[in-house]
């Protein structure tokens, strides 16, 4: 049996804001954006530079009960974790494009990590895993 998870919903105010932050400030890329007239709404799928795994859906809040969950989806834990392959290069450039780290970077026995923030508040780690991690391993 092969599975996989092929994305993750982020719930989001407005799709172009959203577009904009990930793809100028975290350099993603805009896998998918089709217009789905039956619901008015998008599908609206990123991915982080060169990335072939799990891709993110931004998902506009489109009912009252979901706009709370805009940039608090984890109930204020790290939700989301980007692996990089030069952690200083990364944060260096992320920091002059404005983006707000909350934790400053650390040494830990899995790698080299940061919290930051992205448009709504959402926390994310920036990390580079070691090359012996078992994440690292699975990746090659």
């Amino acid at each position: 049996m092969i599975q996989s998870i092929v994305h993750i919903a982020l719930v989001v105010k407005e799709y172009d804001e959203a577009i904009s932050f990930y793809t100028e400030k975290l350099n993603f890329t805009v896998i998918e954006d089709t217009y789905q007239p039956e619901q008015d709404k998008r599908w609206v799928v990123i991915s982080p530079p060169g990335s072939v795994g799990t891709t993110i859906l931004l998902a506009r809040a489109s009912k009252f009960v979901q706009e709370p969950f805009i940039g608090n989806q984890a109930g204020g834990r790290v939700f989301l974790f980007l692996n990089t392959d030069d952690f200083w290069r990364d944060y260096q450039e992320m920091k002059a494009k404005g983006i707000e780290f909350v934790r400053e970077p650390q040494e830990q026995s899995y790698g080299t990590v940061a919290v930051f923030k992205d448009l709504y508040g959402n926390l994310w780690d920036l990390l580079e895993l070691k090359e012996d991690h078992p994440i690292t391993k699975r990746m090659k």
